[in-house]
């Protein structure tokens, strides 16, 4: 199906994204990698007015070490974030998710940001920034910048704290530090399609046991779910699977899954019970 017609402009910096933005008013819209946009104009879901290309704005396309943080640009592509040596270093847990991605074409085209600010509740990134307690650096017109942390980020389905006039600039990810085990499970039914359940999760280990943990779900609600009771229950307690299986029995308290083809909320209960599971050992190294 051929696309709407629309205005096309390529920035060539935040603040000329921002001002066509404005101009372009609410049904403007960002085009970095596409992967997700593409197909939402050619089956005409989508009319935007304007496309402003933001894939060659040199600001945002950038991985730094910013001290105490791993900073990201938001058109960087995933396979950039998967072979970027900050990234691996610092924040590996994005590695581990973005090398699940969807497949090759899609990791070479589609960006970090953009499957952020997507905010697709089955895609695997959201709930690695949450787990990771990300920061999203957005701007506005006149030059502002405002941060906003990730459990602020993600208001509903395809929804984000990113108003009509604003952009996506750079992802900032804190430093896990030392003692640290990450994991990514998902499970889905074929190979490249979203996830039916996802887990991230972050495990500090000392002394046979777990000081700290981060875990959070993938597609257990309209936007990733920390499993705040899993984390509390995991904290203090033994790196054993038997301490880590009673933990991750609570793994759906309060989460509200969908039903859909991929699977009922009944469903998707009892597997992110398995699945955190399984994240949590690997990431305790068990």
């Amino acid at each position: 199906m051929i696309p709407p017609q629309f205005d096309y402009v390529a920035a060539s910096g935040v603040d000329e994204a921002v001002s066509a933005l404005a101009a372009g008013g609410e049904d403007a819209k960002v085009l970095a990698g596409g992967q997700s946009l593409i197909p939402l104009l050619r089956l005409r879901l989508a009319y935007p007015t304007t496309l402003i290309d933001v894939s060659q704005v040199e600001e945002m396309r950038g991985v730094r070490d910013d001290g105490d943080a791993v900073v990201i640009g938001a058109a960087v592509t995933h396979a950039d974030v998967i072979g970027n040596a900050i990234v691996k270093e610092h924040a590996p847990l994005i590695v581990a998710a973005a090398k699940t991605v969807a497949d090759r074409q899609v990791r070479h085209r589609g960006t970090f940001g953009g499957s952020l600010s997507h905010a697709d509740p089955a895609g695997d990134l959201p709930a690695v920034a949450l787990a990771l307690d990300a920061e999203f650096v957005i701007a506005g017109g006149g030059g502002a910048r405002r941060t906003v942390a990730a459990k602020d980020f993600f208001l509903d389905y395809l929804q984000t704290a990113i108003q009509p006039d604003e952009l996506l600039v750079e992802v900032r990810v804190p430093k896990l530090g030392s003692g640290w085990g990450v994991h990514y499970e998902k499970f889905n039914r074929v190979a490249q399609a979203w996830a039916i359940v996802g887990v991230a999760a972050a495990v500090q280990r000392s002394n046979g046991s777990i000081s700290a943990a981060r875990v959070a779900l993938t597609n257990m609600g309209a936007t990733p779910v920390r499993a705040s009771a899993v984390e509390a229950a995991l904290t203090g307690g033994a790196a054993d699977a038997e301490a880590i299986a009673a933990a991750a029995s609570k793994a759906a308290d309060g989460a509200e899954p969908p039903s859909d083809l991929g699977g009922s909320a009944d469903y998707r209960k009892p597997l992110a019970t398995v699945l955190t599971k399984r994240a949590v050992l690997a990431a305790a190294g068990g």
